[in-house]
């Protein structure tokens, strides 16, 4: 009996496997060519905007995110002897720990800061002085604050790399990179050097871009990749005045990218073959909700093959009955997302050469 029992668990695994996506890293593998000079010029570089990166490096980092999650256990001390020092002065939960696994399943040491009152900026010490202190005590530095300027300042003095882990209502570059990971483990196709007009995709997402920088960020870098999108519908709750910053919307556009906006919410869903759905944006000192009326759940009119993103902690917007369905992609968009950061820390401490001739 107890045998019997184990055998359906086990099984009931490496289908959840399946469902929530993470048995198709191997397949990007396939679609993009190994190409790891343009990893380079990763090497020892400040990551603040997703503004900042460009097509070919994008899939390269794809590309090695997919080989470290398809061959986990080959990669164990790529960092070893290098420092993180982990710096977020603003709550995190899955952001400051993803960030730190990858770095201790790289083999890497870290030191954590997760209170700035337990530092001397409480006591009224500059960002620039930290950032001077920093140099001494690490390789590496990831900041997550609730000021916008907080990355500007600290890189005037850095000579070692920073990571911009969310700033404000301005960007989270990284959140962004496991959201696109997430898609094209989903569907490489999208891949392809030519693709079909029927493999073209409609996403909605479910937020507002300038309040929003996990979706500031995203919609940023799918302008780098239009041909793969059919439309992305932008679906707000109507209550905000304006939705996009100046020139915003007219750069996303500009790139060839198909924007629509919609405050229809159940009557877009249908369409949607990705929906991206947040509903908390980091304003000033505190969070702000925007689209509580819009909820997930099991009596939406989702497409049956669609699936949902979301970069969580999540609210009363998703609802947990979609966990268990062929939908739910955001756990393993939580997932990949410890994968894909291993792969831009490799690349920022120059330690690519130690991974990039492992099968």
């Amino acid at each position: 009996m107890v045998d019997s029992q184990l055998k359906e668990e086990v099984s009931f695994s490496r289908e959840s496997l399946d469902v929530y996506g993470d048995a198709h890293p191997k397949a990007l593998l396939k679609n993009i060519q190994e190409e790891g000079d343009y990893l380079k010029l990763l090497e020892s570089q400040h990551i603040v905007s997703s503004d900042q990166f460009e097509k070919n490096t994008l899939l390269q980092l794809f590309r090695l995110a997919a080989k470290y999650e398809s061959n986990p256990e080959r990669y164990s001390t790529p960092l070893k002897g290098k420092i993180l020092i982990s710096a977020f002065y603003e709550p995190s939960t899955r952001t400051r720990l993803s960030f730190e696994s990858a770095w201790h399943r790289l083999g890497g040491d870290i030191m954590s800061i997760t209170d700035r009152a337990t530092t001397g900026i409480a006591k009224g010490e500059s960002l620039a002085d930290v950032a001077e202190m920093f140099n001494n005590y690490g390789d590496c530095v990831v900041l997550r604050d609730s000021s916008e300027s907080s990355v500007q300042e600290m890189m005037g003095s850095l000579r070692i790399p920073i990571i911009n882990a969310g700033n404000g209502i301005d960007e989270h570059p990284t959140q962004a990179l496991a959201d696109l990971y997430t898609i094209f483990k989903w569907k490489p196709e999208l891949l392809k050097s030519e693709l079909d007009e029927s493999d073209r995709i409609r996403v909605g997402i479910v937020g507002v871009p300038n309040k929003m920088r996990t979706v500031r960020s995203l919609l940023k870098l799918f302008s780098f990749f239009p041909e793969i999108f059919e439309e992305v519908v932008i679906i707000h709750d109507g209550s905000s005045d304006s939705i996009f910053d100046e020139h915003q919307l007219e750069q996303l556009e500009d790139r060839g990218l198909n924007v629509r906006v919609s405050t229809q919410f159940n009557s877009s869903l249908p369409e949607l073959d990705v929906i991206y759905i947040n509903a908390i944006a980091w304003v000033g000192n505190d969070y702000q909700s925007f689209g509580e009326s819009f909820i997930l759940d099991a009596n939406s009119p989702i497409k049956e093959d669609a699936i949902i993103l979301h970069p969580l902690a999540r609210g009363e917007e998703l609802a947990t009955e979609l966990d268990e369905t062929s939908h739910n992609w955001y756990f393993a968009q939580a997932r990949g997302a410890v994968f894909l950061r291993m792969a831009l820390l490799t690349c920022m401490c120059q330690r690519m050469e130690r991974v990039m001739d492992v099968i």
